[in-house]
C-alpha cells in the first residue's frame, strides 16, 4: 500500500470516529437533522348532508314552432334563409294574392255603393217626414221609406263584414313570425305551391333558454324549488354555472325510468345556443347531519382501507396519527364520514402522502 492510500484510510477512520462520537453525544446524526414536514390542515365539521346526482342534458328553447300557411297558393317571395334572425311580426313568406286583392277591391266598392244608397234613403225619409207635417205624404209612404233605410243599413253591415272577411283572407297570404327567434329549418322555396298545413320553416326562440335534464325517478320526491343545480357546458369546458329549478315535467319515460326537469342558469349573461350538450349535478338535501372532511384528506389503499391523518398536539409537539374511517356521501369537494372520526377533529388535507405514524409536522395553513 502506498503513502496516498494509507493517508486516505486514516482520514476515513477519523471521520467514522467523529460520527460515532456525535451519535453518542446527541443521539442523532447532527449533520443530517431534518425539519418536520409542512402540512395544510382542515377541520372535520358536522353539517347538513347533500346527495349529489349527476345528470346529462341539452340546452333547449321553450318556444319552437313549425310554421305553415293557412291557405293554398304559389310562393311569390321567400324572405328568410336558414340561420336568419327574425323579430316578431317580420314577414317570412308571401303567396301570390292577386285574385284575393281584386276580390277585396270589389268588396270595398260594393260597400261604398251600399253606403251611398243608405245615405240617399235616409235623405228621402227625412224629406218625407218634413212633408208629412203638411199632410202631403201618406203614412204608408213614410213607413216604406223607413223600411228601405233599415234594409239598406243591414245591407251596409253585411257588405262591411264581407269586406273585413276578404281583408282577413288576403292577410293569410302572408306568413309572419309569431315571435323573435332564429330560422333553424327552411322547407319551402319561391315558386312552390303550398297547401294549408304545409310546413314552411322552423322557428326557434333564442331567449329564455333552459337546460333540459333527464333525472332518475328515484329523485322525484326529493326535488324542491330551492334545489341547487350545477351546470357544465361541453362548449365551455372548465366552467361550472349555478342554476335553479325551473320546471319539473312529472311524466316518466317507461323505457329509461327517467323524467324531465328544466333548469335555468342564474347568470343570464352566459351565451347559450339551443342544442348545446350539457351535464349537471343535482344537490339534494338529505335532511340529515353528518361529519364531513375535505376529499383530499382521504387516503385509499388497495385493500379497501380508507384513512385520514389526525393532527395531535400543538407547536413543536404537533404530531400525526393515521386513523381508519368509513365514508358516505360525497358532495361539493367534501366526503361524509360514517364512522371513525369525531366532529371538530383536525386532519391533514395537503402533504399527507408520505407521513409516518407519530411523526412531527409543521402546520403551514388551515383550510
Amino acid at each position: 500500500m502506498n503513502i496516498l492510500s494509507e493517508s486516505r484510510c486514516h482520514t476515513c477512520r477519523v471521520t467514522i470516529k467523529l460520527i460515532l462520537v456525535l451519535i453518542a453525544t446527541y443521539g442523532i446524526p447532527a449533520f443530517s437533522q431534518q425539519r418536520a414536514p409542512a402540512v395544510i390542515v382542515g377541520m372535520a365539521k358536522q353539517i347538513s348532508l347533500i346527495e349529489e346526482v349527476p345528470l346529462s342534458g341539452t340546452v333547449a328553447s321553450k318556444r319552437i314552432a313549425k310554421l305553415s300557411t293557412e291557405v293554398s297558393g304559389l310562393v311569390e317571395s321567400m324572405n328568410v334563409d336558414i340561420g336568419d334572425t327574425v323579430q316578431a311580426g317580420d314577414e317570412i313568406l308571401r303567396l301570390n294574392s292577386e285574385l284575393e286583392a281584386l276580390s277585396l277591391t270589389a268588396a270595398q266598392a260594393a260597400t261604398k255603393q251600399a253606403i251611398e244608397e243608405l245615405k240617399d234613403a235616409k235623405r228621402r225619409l227625412a224629406d218625407a217626414k218634413a212633408l208629412a207635417k203638411r199632410h202631403t205624404v201618406s203614412v204608408n209612404e213614410q213607413k216604406s221609406l223607413a223600411a228601405e233605410v233599415r234594409i239598406d243599413s243591414a245591407g251596409v253591415e253585411r257588405l262591411k263584414a264581407a269586406q273585413q272577411r276578404q281583408a282577413a283572407q288576403l292577410r293569410r297570404y302572408k306568413l309572419n313570425a309569431p315571435f323573435a327567434g332564429v330560422i333553424s329549418r327552411k322547407l319551402a322555396e319561391q315558386g312552390e305551391w303550398l297547401k294549408p298545413g304545409d310546413q314552411v320553416v322552423e322557428l326557434i326562440a333564442t331567449t329564455d333558454l333552459v337546460v333540459e335534464l333527464k333525472a332518475p325517478q328515484a329523485v322525484y320526491g326529493k326535488l324542491e324549488q330551492t334545489t341547487n343545480i350545477l351546470i357544465r357546458l361541453d362548449a365551455m369546458p372548465g366552467q361550472a354555472y349555478e342554476a335553479r329549478l325551473d320546471t319539473v315535467i312529472p311524466i316518466s319515460d317507461p323505457a329509461t325510468r327517467t323524467f324531465m326537469i328544466r333548469a335555468v342558469l342564474n347568470d343570464s349573461s352566459i351565451k347559450l345556443a339551443p342544442g348545446m350538450s350539457a351535464s349537471a349535478v343535482l344537490r339534494l338535501n338529505t335532511g340529515s347531519q353528518g361529519v364531513v372532511v375535505d376529499r383530499d384528506a382521504l387516503l385509499r389503499y388497495p385493500d379497501g382501507r380508507i384513512t385520514v391523518w389526525v393532527v395531535k398536539g400543538e407547536g413543536d409537539q404537533t404530531t400525526v396519527s393515521e386513523q381508519q374511517v368509513k365514508t358516505g356521501l360525497s358532495f361539493n369537494g367534501k366526503v361524509a364520514i360514517r364512522s371513525g372520526l369525531a366532529p371538530n377533529t383536525l386532519v391533514v388535507v395537503r402533504g399527507n402522502e408520505a407521513l409516518r405514524e407519530g411523526q412531527k409536522v409543521t402546520i403551514q395553513a388551515h383550510q
